[in-house]
């Protein structure tokens, strides 16, 4: 199946849109802003920038170049490019990390769906005991949480079904403007709080008494985890992307992109929290429990405002998670529906039953019940430990090898420059960075989120 036969992005532009709405996620609004203020503001953002230039960018390019060249699924492009069976079990591995993460992710992003329908019935207000104790019972309901979870799979469902233009592209030309525009209201809105500037100060004025080695490898595996690195999902994107699609420059963009998120993110949440005298948490907390508490508190005196920012913050998390959650479930349907043979609706109601069992023992792990705790964790504590500090390492470990080593490099060569095109330079300079710096950078991850370093 080459590009020529295989449906792909209509646009340049869609396919952008469309890749960077599979890094922009739930953890570009979070996570982001609380690494960025646990390890020293600005001195974070500079250090992650460089991150992203020595391990994002060409790990994404990587992938890109696997993905265009076969113009098939990940399992199929890694066979395909590296001649050989035993490869193509790191695309199989892609296809199943992303079938997890997206279980786990659902529930999540289910959350989110329960508190913007709690924020357009009366928004959830009272003391921080109260909305502790509301978060907790939610979390702890044996039906709802696994409602909203299938809910938001069937959701990504209908948009994966409809294919690569009609679907995936079409939606992802309207939620990334629509996500954008709700980050700069949200922003404004924050930053327009009394003393917001204290955030402001916070997240972008430089604290280098605070770096250290933890601070570049967080650095690097925030880089690591928000390109979504290891997962397939940039090989499989690439496998719609035109022959003429110049692979660096639209890494670049994507990069760009995600960093303005997390910035915008940041933005968003330092200066209401500041505003109110409340440090961000991370985890589900800063969502769930510490923003209802900020926003409440920070827009107190206007009741109407208040409302409708709750509203558009939650929008946004929903927004956020599904073109995360679209780009994780096409990984597995085009898998499934090109290596069984079948229709693609076929393959993505297979991957959508998957996924939504998957995320329904998430779900009921979190205090429902018991039959889902190992060791003393939920099964969604286990599945996101399991895909991020095993499988996504090992996947983007084996891709570098793949590209440096292994693939000849006339072929490497030919992908990366157009045949060409692109300068010699760049080329030279992603050759080392793909052969050294890459591996180096992700065993490092790898070893300090295991707790070695």
């Amino acid at each position: 199946m080459s590009n020529n036969s295989r449906a792909g992005f209509a646009t340049k532009f869609g396919a952008v849109l469309a890749t960077a709405g599979s890094a922009v996620g739930l953890g570009n609004v979070w996570r982001f802003p609380y690494m960025t203020g646990h390890d020293g503001g600005a001195a974070f953002i500079l250090v992650y920038i460089i991150c992203v230039l020595m391990l994002g960018i060409p790990g994404m390019i990587s992938e890109f170049i696997i993905g265009r060249h076969a113009g098939s699924n990940a399992a199929r492009a890694y066979r395909r490019l590296a001649s050989g069976k035993w490869w193509m079990l790191v695309g199989v591995m892609g296809a199943i990390t992303s079938m997890i993460i997206l279980g786990f992710y659902a529930v999540i992003a289910g959350w989110c769906l329960q508190y913007l329908y709690a924020s357009l019935m009366g928004g959830i207000s009272g003391d921080a005991a109260y909305v502790a104790e509301y978060f907790k019972e939610f979390t702890t309901d044996p039906l709802m949480p696994a409602v909203w979870t299938v809910a938001f799979i069937v959701l990504t469902h209908l948009v994966v079904v409809k294919g690569v233009r009609s679907g995936i592209e079409k939606v992802s030309n309207l939620l990334m403007p629509t996500l954008f525009i709700l980050l700069i209201i949200i922003v404004i809105a924050s930053c327009m709080l009394p003393g917001a500037w204290r955030g402001v100060d916070f997240l972008l004025n430089p604290d280098f008494s605070k770096m250290n080695h933890n601070v570049f490898l967080d650095a690097l595996g925030q880089a690591f985890f928000s390109l979504s690195l290891g997962t397939a999902c940039l090989c499989t994107y690439a496998s719609y992307f035109k022959r003429s699609a110049n692979l660096s420059k639209t890494a670049c963009q994507i990069a760009l992109i995600d960093m303005l998120v997390a910035i915008l993110a940041g933005l968003m949440i330092f200066p209401a929290a500041f505003s109110v005298g409340i440090n961000p948490d991370s985890g589900p907390s800063l969502i769930f429990i510490t923003l209802p508490n900020v926003f409440h508190e920070a827009f107190g005196s206007m009741p109407v405002i208040g409302y409708v920012i709750s509203i558009l913050f939650y929008m946004l998390l929903a927004l956020a998670a599904l073109t995360s959650t679209i780009s994780m479930h096409e990984i597995g349907t085009s898998f499934l529906y090109e290596e069984l043979h079948v229709s693609r609706r076929t393959g993505a109601t297979i991957e959508t039953v998957i996924c939504s069992v998957i995320g329904i023992m998430c779900a009921l792990s979190c205090g429902a019940s018991d039959a889902f705790v190992f060791f003393g964790k939920s099964l969604l504590d286990c599945c996101d430990f399991f895909t991020a500090q095993i499988l996504m390492p090992l996947g983007a470990f084996l891709t570098s090898i793949l590209l440096g080593w292994i693939v000849p490099r006339r072929l490497v060569h030919r992908e990366f420059t157009n045949s060409g095109t692109v300068s010699r330079h760049v080329w030279r300079i992603y050759l080392f960075a793909v052969r050294f710096v890459c591996p180096i950078c992700i065993i490092a991850v790898f070893l300090h989120q295991a707790g070695v370093i």
